[in-house]
C-alpha cells in the first residue's frame, strides 16, 4: 500500500483532494508547456480524452524522472464539446464565449492519471463525466461572470464546479472527484496494492 505520493502538478485542487483521501502528498511542478503540446496534438488529430491521456504522463514521466523512487501521479483533464476541445479561457471576453457556446448543451469532461516510477508510466487511468448546462440568458452569464475572479477563471477554467459554477448546471452526471480534476475511484484500489 502506497500513502506517500509526488504530485506533479501546483494544483490546489488535486492537492487537496490526495490530502483528504489520507495521502502523504508532496507537489512538484512538472514544467510542462501545456498550451504548445495541445497545440500539436490537436494538429495531429488528437481527441481531447487523448490529449488528456498524453499530458498527464508527459507530466507524470518528467517528474518521475527526478524523484526515481517516488511514486508520481500526473493528471490533466479537458472539456469536450462535441469532440472539440474547449480551452481554459485567456480573458473575461474568451470566458464569455466559452459559456454562450456550453449554453444549453451537454459536454464531457476528461480527466486522465498516469501513475509513474522511476521515470516510467507504471499505470494509467481516465474517467468521463457528462455535464449538461442549464439555458442561461446573456444576463444570467453576465451576473455569473461577475460573481467568480478573473484569475480564478484563468487558471481553473470557466466553472468551477465546487463553487458557484454547479448552479450553472441542470445535470451532472459523474464522481466529484473526477470532475474536480483528479478519479479517485480508480486510483485509490491501485495505489492500496501497490507496494
Amino acid at each position: 500500500m502506497i500513502n506517500k505520493v509526488i504530485l506533479a502538478s501546483n494544483s490546489g485542487i488535486r492537492f487537496t483532494i490526495l490530502k483528504n483521501n489520507n495521502y502523504d502528498v508532496k507537489q512538484y511542478s512538472s514544467g510542462v508547456d501545456e498550451d504548445e503540446i495541445k497545440l500539436s496534438l490537436i494538429y495531429n488529430g488528437a481527441t481531447p480524452l487523448q490529449i488528456a491521456k498524453n499530458l498527464a504522463e508527459l507530466k507524470a514521466n518528467r517528474v518521475s524522472s527526478k524523484f526515481l523512487n517516488d511514486v508520481v501521479i500526473g493528471a490533466d483533464q479537458t472539456l469536450d464539446l462535441n469532440g472539440k476541445n474547449i480551452d481554459k479561457p485567456k480573458n473575461l471576453e474568451d470566458a464569455k464565449n466559452i459559456l454562450h457556446n456550453l449554453n444549453n448543451q451537454t459536454h464531457m469532461l476528461h480527466s486522465a492519471i498516469c501513475v509513474s516510477r522511476a521515470g516510467s508510466m507504471i499505470s494509467h487511468f481516465h474517467d468521463t463525466c457528462l455535464l449538461k448546462m442549464k439555458k442561461l440568458s446573456d444576463k444570467e452569464i453576465l451576473n455569473y461572470l461577475e460573481k467568480i475572479e478573473l484569475e480564478t477563471m484563468l487558471k481553473y477554467g470557466v466553472y468551477q464546479i465546487e463553487g458557484p459554477g454547479k448552479n450553472l448546471f441542470e445535470k451532472i452526471d459523474g464522481d466529484i472527484d473526477s470532475i474536480q480534476g483528479l478519479p479517485m475511484k480508480q486510483l485509490k484500489p491501485y495505489l492500496d496494492k501497490l507496494s
